[in-house]
């Protein structure tokens, strides 16, 4: 089985993650120009939203990219079909089973390719038709499941034939040669990208994963179920001491309504919610897109050479 480079039609066997509204036309173009799967981040929008961000795309790339679909959005069903309707020729998938959508995205010859925090759900998807899945280690930004990449990577690799394509803590050439030597296929990559000078957020979201330190992650809601890990700030820190007091779920929901977006638009230091995985304290710098890919993947070959790994 090779790398998915081959099945996406792409230089680099890496997809950009599908970051609710972070992963726009203007970030999907520039991965896909730079050589890897650029992805539309549907996250809660609707479906005229994600129609008009797939033709911002095509305006800018003739590249192959992808739209990523959250499965738990009211709009799931509606951008189910803009998909299809647009020409899409890969989907990823998250929060949710694709299930009752992948027969008809099959026959469009659509690639679908969900997002997984568990094997049980990876050998669930390929049953249903999946062509890959991404395994997406509890290092990475966002939401999480509770499983390390080190430790799912390998046991999925064993127990479903579909590519594997890891996430989570990869920021660098180490990364991918770990993802490889994992038995991945491709890699995902979130948090290194949040430093791109393409990316359309505030300068001040930027400079947070530029300066974070390896300890600067916490995880925010393990108490409710929905756990996400963000770069430490006065929000996130007051979330976890209201939860300790046992705060009801109502309280906690208004602490951080609109959060993602006061961080991603307003830059809002205290009350924002920077989603960004524990890899951040490697991202040193903001560069172009096509500068980050070329630097995890250009001579990888000779790096691994350089290892001696018997």
């Amino acid at each position: 089985m090779k790398n998915v480079a081959e099945l996406f039609g792409t230089k680099y066997p890496v997809i950009q993650g599908g970051m609710a509204n972070i992963a726009t036309h203007q970030l999907a173009a520039a991965v896909s120009n730079a050589g890897g799967l650029g992805l539309v981040g549907a996250g809660g929008n609707d479906a005229e939203w994600v129609r008009e961000e797939i033709r911002k795309t095509k305006a800018l790339t003739d590249k192959p990219f992808g739209v990523n679909v959250m499965l738990m959005s009211p709009h799931s069903k509606d951008i189910s079909d803009v998909v299809i309707e647009e020409g899409v020729k890969i989907v990823t998938t998250g929060a949710g089973n694709p299930g009752p959508y992948m027969e008809k995205w099959k026959a469009a010859g659509i690639i679908v390719i969900p997002v997984v925090p568990s094997v049980a759900l990876a050998i669930r998807m390929q049953r249903a038709g999946a062509d890959a899945v991404v395994v997406e280690g509890t290092e990475a930004g966002g939401h999480i499941g509770e499983l390390t990449t080190m430790a799912i990577v390998p046991q999925t690799v064993d127990a479903v034939t579909i590519p594997v394509i890891a996430a989570g803590g990869i920021a660098d050439k180490r990364g991918v040669l770990a993802a490889f030597a994992l038995g991945a296929k491709g890699v995902q990559i979130g948090t290194v990208l949040l430093a791109a000078e393409e990316t359309p957020i505030h300068e001040n979201y930027k400079l947070k994963v530029v300066d974070a330190r390896d300890t600067d992650t916490i995880v925010t809601g393990r108490g409710t179920g929905a756990p996400v890990r963000v770069l430490k700030n006065k929000m996130a820190t007051e979330y976890l001491r209201l939860t300790k007091e046992g705060v009801p779920l109502e309280e906690l929901e208004k602490l951080t309504l609109g959060s993602l977006r006061k961080a991603v638009f307003n830059g809002d230091k205290d009350n924002g919610s920077f989603m960004a995985g524990q890899i951040a304290g490697m991202v040193k710098n903001i560069r172009p897109v096509k500068q980050i890919l070329s630097e995890l993947f250009d001579d990888v070959n000779t790096y691994k050479e350089s290892l001696e790994i018997l």
